[in-house]
């Protein structure tokens, strides 16, 4: 979904330069990176900060214009590492979670799912998310808050998508086709479960 860039925003980072030199007079046009989720922008008008929000499915990453590849490449990283952390930190309220879901409604279901409720609750440890479709209520688990937003996104868009489609048949799945980060969500969590399923390693000695 589009997401407002103010809370997805990591801020003005000092940048150390190099001494790598000036490369235009004018702004060069926005390009994507080697990641085709990230675009990197160069302006002359930026000289030692950079930052970064996001935009969508996208992230955007703002550099000085005379930074080299490398540069740009380790920017990036730090960014999105930064990112993540910011993300991982907000807790969005039942009321922020609502106007979440109508908006993904919105965006992926042309506005047909209508959930007259969505909260978070404390008693769903073996599931993310329920749906009672008779009610219009969604439930998502406690234990989703601090996951990136995009996690948090998918399991919105699958009980959304529960309001209009009850069972798991051929019917559903296409409706979760529409949001593009459906695998990308689906590993993030089975890679949560699988890490809950190890066994606890005895701490070292000394600790």
């Amino acid at each position: 979904m589009p997401a407002d860039p103010s809370p997805g925003l990591a801020g003005e980072t000092p940048a150390r330069s190099t001494g790598t030199p000036q490369r235009s007079a004018v702004d060069r046009p926005p390009r994507a990176s080697a990641t085709s989720a990230v675009e990197v922008r160069r302006s002359t008008r930026r000289s030692r900060t950079v930052s970064a929000y996001r935009e969508g499915d996208r992230t955007i990453v703002l550099i000085p214009a005379r930074m080299s590849e490398a540069e740009e490449q380790r920017w990036v990283n730090v960014m999105l590492d930064k990112l993540a952390v910011q993300e991982s930190k907000r807790i969005l309220g039942d009321s922020e979670l609502t106007e979440r879901a109508e908006r993904l409604s919105a965006q992926y279901f042309e506005g047909r799912a209508r959930p007259a409720s969505v909260r978070w609750v404390t008693n769903q440890n073996t599931r993310w998310g329920s749906c009672t479709p008779a009610e219009g209520s969604i439930r998502l688990s406690h234990r989703l808050q601090g996951m990136p937003e995009y996690v948090v996104d998918y399991v919105l868009v699958h009980e959304l998508a529960h309001l209009l489609v009850p069972g798991h048949g051929p019917r559903f799945w296409r409706l979760l086709e529409a949001y593009p980060r459906t695998e990308r969500a689906r590993g993030y969590l089975e890679g949560v479960v699988a890490a809950d399923r190890l066994p606890h390693l005895p701490a070292a000695r000394g600790e």
